[in-house]
C-alpha cells in the first residue's frame, strides 16, 4: 500500500503521525513549501522547533518539479491532503479527482460568522471543493458537523482525533523554576495563556477579566508573541501579578504548562485549539471560550469549562469561581489528563490506516 501525504511545511502535530504511518505502508510526504523553516504571522517571527520532524518517514519539498509530477512519479494508492487553501493542493484535488481516492484532514468549523452577503457563495464553493473528496478525516464534533453541511456524507466521514504528543507533555517534570523566577510563592495560583498574541486569540480579554477578579495570592502569565505583546508587556511593567514570557519552542513550552494551576484560551474564533490538548496533557483545567471547536468534546464540569466569548463579565466570573477552589483546580487537572488519553496520535494513525484497507 502506497500512501502519498500532502502539507505545507512540518508540523509538530503532524510528524509523529507520519512515522507511525510509515512503518504501516509505504509512504511519502510532499510539503508544498520550499524551505523548511516557516514564518508565522500569528507569532510574528521565524519559526523553527527544537524537536526532529523529519526523522521516520520519507519526504520532499517543493523542488523543480511540480508536486502533481513528483505525485505522478509516486503514484500512489491514495493521496491525503491536509488543507486546501493553499492553490497547490486545490490544484492536486482537482487533477487527481477520480484517478486516485483522496483521502482529506482538515479541522474548520461552522463557529465562525460569515457576512450574510458572502454565504451562498461560500456554500456552492465549498460543496464543489468536497466533491473532490472521497473521505474526511475529521477532528471532532464541530468539525464533523462542518462536512456534513459541506455535502459530504457520514459514509464519508471517519473520526480521526486531533492530538498532541501527550507523553511528552505529560511526562515533562513539574518546574519550580518558572513559578520561582515569576516571584510566586508555594501557595500561589497561576493562570497560564500560552500562544499567539493575536486580536482572534484575544489574550486582552483575558487580561482585562482577570484584573476585575477579587481573589489574592493570584497569577497571571501569558507566554508567546504577536501584535498585542506591547499591550500586554504595558500591564506586566504596571502589576506586579502580571507576567509576560516570549515564545517558547517545544522542549521548554511544557514546563509552563506544568507550573500553571488554570490554562485559559479566550479566542473568538478556533478551528480547534490544540493548546488545549497540552495543558490537559499536563494535568491543568482548562477554561476555554465557547467558539474554541474543541470545546464540545473535551471540555466538561469535571476537568474545567467554557465561557462566552468576547464576554468579559463572563469570563471574570468562571475565573473566580476556580481560582477560589485550588482544590477543586487539582482535581480537575487530574480528571484533565485522564480525558485527554484517548485523543492521541496512536488512535489517529490508525483511523488513517483503516480508509486505506476497508
Amino acid at each position: 500500500m502506497k500512501l502519498a501525504l500532502v502539507t505545507t511545511h512540518p508540523v509538530q502535530y503532524y510528524a509523529p503521525v507520519f512515522q507511525l504511518l510509515a512503518k504501516e505502508v509505504e509512504l511519502k510526504v510532499f510539503y508544498t513549501a520550499k524551505k523548511r523553516q516557516f514564518f508565522d504571522p500569528g507569532f510574528r517571527q521565524e519559526i523553527i522547533w527544537d524537536i526532529p520532524l523529519l526523522e521516520g518517514y520519507d519526504y520532499t519539498f517543493n523542488g523543480q518539479k511540480s508536486v502533481i509530477e513528483n505525485l505522478i512519479e509516486f503514484n500512489p494508492h491514495y493521496i491525503l491532503i491536509y488543507g486546501w487553501a493553499s492553490s497547490s493542493h486545490l490544484q492536486i484535488l482537482i487533477h487527481f479527482k477520480n484517478r486516485i481516492p483522496i483521502l482529506f484532514r482538515g479541522d474548520s468549523n461552522l463557529l465562525g460568522n460569515v457576512p450574510w452577503y458572502r454565504i451562498p457563495l461560500k456554500e456552492y464553493g465549498l460543496r464543489w471543493v468536497y466533491t473532490h473528496v472521497q473521505t474526511a478525516l475529521y477532528t471532532g464534533t464541530r468539525n464533523k458537523d462542518y462536512f456534513k453541511k459541506y455535502g459530504l456524507k457520514d459514509s464519508q466521514l471517519i473520526f480521526a482525533p486531533h492530538a498532541i504528543d501527550n507523553k511528552r507533555f505529560s511526562s515533562h517534570e513539574p518546574s519550580l523554576s518558572v513559578r520561582a523566577n515569576l516571584g510566586l510563592k508555594q501557595n500561589d495560583l497561576l493562570v497560564l495563556f500560552a500562544g499567539k498574541f493575536t486580536k482572534n486569540k484575544n489574550p486582552l480579554l483575558l487580561l482585562d477579566a482577570f484584573l476585575q477578579t477579587n481573589v489574592p495570592n493570584t497569577h497571571l502569565l501569558f507566554v508567546g508573541s504577536g501584535l498585542t505583546g506591547g499591550i500586554l508587556q504595558n500591564a506586566a511593567r504596571r502589576w506586579n501579578h502580571i507576567h509576560v514570557l516570549p515564545f517558547q519552542n517545544q522542549q521548554d513550552i511544557p514546563a509552563f504548562y506544568k507550573a500553571a494551576d488554570l490554562f485559559c484560551l479566550p479566542s473568538n474564533h478556533e478551528t480547534w485549539g490544540l493548546s488545549i490538548n497540552e495543558a490537559m496533557a499536563c494535568g491543568k483545567a482548562v477554561l476555554v471560550s465557547d467558539r474554541c471547536g474543541a470545546a464540545v468534546d473535551l471540555i466538561t464540569p469535571y476537568n474545567g469549562g467554557t465561557f462566552k466569548h468576547q464576554d468579559v463579565y463572563d469570563l471574570k466570573q468562571k475565573l473566580e469561581y476556580f481560582l477560589r477552589q485550588p482544590l477543586l483546580l487539582k482535581k480537575a487537572g487530574e480528571q484533565a489528563a485522564l480525558d485527554i488519553s484517548k485523543w492521541n496520535f496512536n488512535n489517529q494513525s490508525k483511523a488513517i490506516i483503516n480508509c486505506l484497507y476497508a
